[in-house]
């Protein structure tokens, strides 16, 4: 008798996530998100170093952010500068950005948030990295931040909003 079970390509995986719940609004977790600071203020990775410009408030909104891949310890791409670019944008629902850098053409992977307000009043916040309209000769890499990279930027944003960023 023959075998005639067929196993299935194991499925790849090209997104990770972790959520979180935060005991404050949408509204104010999403102030933090749009602003190029905020993503600073937030990252537990500590490539970000500063960021320029403004507010954003729409697809299409760019800023600038000096990053330092050795904080990673990964790839010595030392200091440089990368160009978020806001690829979705839903006030206080989804926010999500790809990256415009040194890599020509751009590797294509997106990063984002999405937030669901809970009937307790709080707020459950999604992070996740998604390296699905990556360009294949990248995709090996990913993912560049792991999950537990991204929970710990979870754990920063609510000490952020409960400390009251952003500042007025």
């Amino acid at each position: 008798m023959t075998d005639q079970t067929q196993t299935a390509d194991p499925v790849e995986v090209e997104r990770i996530d972790a959520a979180r719940i935060i005991p404050a609004s949408p509204t104010d977790i999403f102030a933090v998100l749009i602003d190029p600071d905020g993503h600073v203020a937030i990252d537990a990775a500590g490539m970000l170093q500063s960021a320029e410009g403004s507010t954003v408030s729409a697809v299409g909104d760019r800023f600038v952010v000096h990053m330092d891949r050795e904080a990673l310890g990964d790839y010595p791409l030392g200091k440089y500068d990368v160009t978020v670019i806001i690829t979705g944008f839903e006030p206080d629902r989804s926010i999500e950005w790809t990256i415009d850098g040194t890599v020509k053409p751009p590797i294509g992977h997106r990063f984002g948030y999405e937030l669901e307000r809970l009937d307790s009043g709080d707020t459950r916040v999604t992070s996740y990295c998604d390296w699905s309209t990556a360009a294949p000769d990248w995709k090996p890499i990913f993912p560049v931040i792991d999950e537990k990279s991204i929970r710990a930027t979870l754990g920063v944003l609510e000490r952020a909003v409960r400390r009251g960023y952003p500042h007025p």
